[in-house]
């Protein structure tokens, strides 16, 4: 055997025990005639030491030891002199009688500790070896403890877990597909699954209740901390189930994975919130409710364009008009937020944010302030608002002395959510969106249908199969391309701490529903039936009423390790422009391979 115990494992009650270790050479340290070794495997570092009585064969092999060198070492397992309570074996060392080299080892690009000198793209490069760093070891610990535990609830509650075809058909209405060609079909191609979205559904038809699948999908889009092109997801589907029924069934799951893999026990139910809510009051659809900073409208009329209001009526709202500032009188949309204790921020400060909201991925065209001090109010607005105009704005705001009121005006839909961006960057300036800290949420009814001015179009909100809110189906049929708009999806999402983790639907069973979706999404019968005949074909032969929902794996790890990017949480991922580093993927292929499937690339080299 290379060893008979890992270099995580020997504790002060293995004393005066022969053992046999193997792993890499961390740090080696030379006092006087005596050398110390940490050697490190996946499991831990355990400390060998050789004294200044050693022979000269073993001091002449550790003399030539360098970092990362693979060795095995065998020697007497002893209590330490001075101990150290930072690592788990730190009470013990071995006094070494032989060391082998079973491998040696170049000097790594980088330091392998838990802060590490190296950049992200040379770790990136050498992933092999950031992997043995601490950070990623518990990284993907948890990963492993997650997947564990999610198959053990699942199996317990009768679901079964099935595979999906990797590749399959490419179907609009998504994001972009990655592609594949055929040699044996020339001219065709397969895509890689963006989710098993439609063989979950039927396996509902073929009669398997309860299927999950923790799956890998693809997506060709656009990359970011939580968003890779290849990604993991907890697949789910149910049969003969209601909304309720999928959100207890899954709030049960959520709940025992923060049990076993994290020791944090939520009692209580996850609060809901519906997606209009979600927009009025945090302007986002995954809203981090771990702290307040709530929009508060001054002013909102009816929207006179195609719009979703969540069913609840247009309130008119105006406490900033007829003042004679343009910006608010022409605005269809004023609101703002009040951040507790931030009276202090400095005329530069606010300067710099305003510089901020402008910034094009929040499109904002300015910032209004209102200061809220113990004896006055000042903002940038005074000489249009008299003082006790914006103590009237500040007492609807529930504003403090020392609190500070920041407002944005413009579009309805973009002003919110540009609020919303606003209300988290404020949220992390102050220190208010802790990771320790967890906030589940279920956020539902969201539109089931987006109009887009361009296109002059409908697009699905979430995909062509959720099933529309059953007392909207009137509005579905309807040819009032407004009363469309207004239509609820039956669906849902899981968020926690202002992070989408999961979303899902209860979907569409019946052949001739089906059809309307594809009507109002402006396919016709041929299209329909070119693109997704074959599930059209099998709600004919007795599709039961179902639902599910799938959920960001990478993301449950991140969140459940503290962090917000995914990146670390997968063994080999890619960076933000797509590429493997380690493997220098994508890259050419070969001549050969171009001509056996008749492809040839217009890319001029």
């Amino acid at each position: 055997m290379y060893r008979t115990h890992t270099c995580g494992e020997l504790r002060i009650n293995n004393a005066g025990e022969n053992v046999t270790l193997a792993g890499w050479v961390q740090r080696i340290r030379k006092m006087g005639g005596m050398s110390f070794i940490d050697l490190r495997d996946r499991y831990g570092i355990t400390q060998l030491v050789i004294d200044d009585g050693a022979s000269h064969e073993l001091n002449e092999v550790a003399e030539k030891l360098g970092r990362e060198y693979v060795i095995q070492a065998k020697g007497l397992v002893a209590e330490r002199s001075s101990k150290n309570s930072k690592i788990s074996t730190g009470d013990i060392e071995i006094k070494i009688e032989a060391i082998k080299v079973l491998n040696s080892s170049q000097t790594p690009p980088f330091t392998i500790e838990d802060d590490t000198d190296g950049g992200e793209e040379l770790r990136a490069k050498y992933r092999y070896i950031d992997l043995r760093r601490n950070p990623l070891k518990k990284a993907l610990e948890i990963r492993h403890k997650l997947g564990q535990e999610v198959r053990k609830y699942l199996d317990n509650i009768g679901f079964m877990e099935i595979e999906t075809p990797v590749l399959i058909k490419s179907t609009p209405e998504g994001a972009r597909d990655f592609v594949v060609p055929s040699r044996m079909n020339l001219g065709e191609f397969y895509a890689l699954p963006q989710s098993p979205q439609t063989f979950k559904q039927l396996l509902m038809v073929a009669g398997y209740d309860r299927y999950f699948q923790i799956v890998r999908c693809f997506r060709d889009e656009d990359l970011r901390a939580d968003r890779q092109p290849e990604f993991t997801q907890i697949d789910c589907e149910m049969s003969f189930v209601e909304r309720e029924d999928v959100l207890n069934t899954f709030e049960g799951l959520i709940k025992a994975l923060f049990v076993n893999v994290l020791g944090h026990e939520i009692k209580e139910q996850f609060p809901r919130m519906s997606y209009a809510h979600a927009m009025k009051y945090y302007g986002s659809d995954k809203p981090d409710i771990r702290f307040g900073m709530k929009i508060c409208e001054l002013k909102s009329t009816p929207s006179n364009g195609i719009n979703f209001s969540g069913h609840s009526e247009d309130q008119v709202v105006d406490l900033v008009g007829g003042q004679n500032f343009v910006v608010f009188d022409s605005a269809e949309y004023v609101a703002g937020i009040c951040v507790e204790g931030a009276a202090s921020y400095t005329r530069k400060q606010i300067d710099q944010l305003t510089e901020w909201v402008k910034r094009p991925q929040i499109g904002a065209k300015g910032l209004v302030y209102i200061r809220v001090e113990e004896q006055k109010i000042k903002s940038s607005v005074d000489k249009f608002y008299p003082a006790g105009h914006l103590e009237k704005i500040a007492t609807e705001m529930e504003a403090k002395p020392g609190d500070l009121i920041l407002i944005l005006a413009g579009d309805k839909r973009k002003t919110q959510e540009a609020l919303g961006t606003l209300r988290i960057e404020m949220g992390n300036r102050l220190g208010l969106r802790k990771n320790d800290n967890f906030a589940p949420l279920w956020v539902y009814d969201f539109p089931l249908l987006e109009w887009d001015s361009e296109t002059q179009r409908f697009y699905a909100m979430h995909h062509p199969f959720t099933a529309p809110k059953p007392e909207d189906m009137e509005k579905f049929y309807s040819n009032n391309r407004d009363h469309i708009a207004q239509v609820a999806a039956n669906a849902y999402d899981f968020v926690l701490n202002g992070t989408e983790i999961g979303g899902g639907s209860i979907r569409i069973h019946d052949a001739t529903i089906q059809k309307r979706m594809f009507e109002v999404l402006g396919f016709s019968d041929q299209e329909a039936e070119s693109k997704f005949g074959f599930i059209i074909n099998a709600f004919k032969f007795g599709a039961p009423p179902h639902g599910g929902i799938a959920f960001g794996f990478d993301r449950f790890c991140a969140l459940f390790g503290g962090q917000e990017t995914i990146r670390d949480y997968i063994a080999f991922p890619k960076n933000n422009a797509g590429r493997d580093v380690m493997l220098d993927a994508p890259s050419p292929i070969d001549d050969s391979q171009m001509e056996e499937l008749f492809l040839k690339s217009t890319l001029k080299k």
